[in-house]
């Protein structure tokens, strides 16, 4: 499987980054980090400036049908910035409309509030995001991982890095089980 991680060119967690990447890659699948820009972009671990990472394709120029899922790492400034940049948020829709499956962690559930994904879809995040997820017309649960079925593709969701265990081996679980079915 091909997976797209999406971040912006800087402000992602990078433990949210790193430990659903290396799960992708325990399991024998090909994670691709795909940016709003070329070259590498700066993680973060809080507030600190942490590794940097070299980004494989920018959005724009990628699209949903050359991969098998896509995971939306956390931190506050990569979704706050990813959700303002029109060809990411068109990349997300990109999946719902393919029905791939998506999972999102922490603050990425933003960028799904933006692209309209999150209606009729129970999901969590990072409690600060429950009233934007319901102003969009999601419901918004307290739970370590949540996956969600209703609507084209499965969402998975989980609220913090604290979840992250259980938000990969889940993910995993959820895109191998969606890519069996094409």
């Amino acid at each position: 499987m091909r997976i797209a991680f999406l971040t912006a060119p800087e402000g992602v967690e990078q433990v949210e980054l790193t430990q659903p990447w290396q799960a992708a890659v325990d399991a024998g699948h090909e994670p691709v980090l795909v940016s709003t820009e070329s070259g590498e972009i700066q993680a973060f671990n809080h507030l600190d400036k942490a590794d940097t990472f070299r980004v494989d394709e920018v959005v724009g120029e990628a699209s949903a049908d050359s991969f098998d899922g896509l995971v939306l790492p956390g931190g506050v400034a990569n979704p706050d910035f990813l959700r303002t940049d029109d060809k990411a948020v068109a990349f997300v829709k990109e999946f719902f409309e393919r029905g791939r499956p998506v999972a999102a962690i922490c603050h990425a559930p933003w960028v799904l509030v933006e692209a309209d994904a999150v209606r009729g879809r129970e999901l969590t995040s990072w409690p600060s995001l429950r009233t934007d997820i319901r102003n969009a017309g999601g419901t918004w649960v307290d739970e370590q991982v949540k996956v969600c079925d209703h609507g084209p593709g499965k969402l998975v969701t989980s609220r913090k890095p604290g979840d992250l265990k259980a938000f990969c081996e889940t993910y995993m679980d959820v895109f191998q089980e969606e890519a069996a079915e094409r």
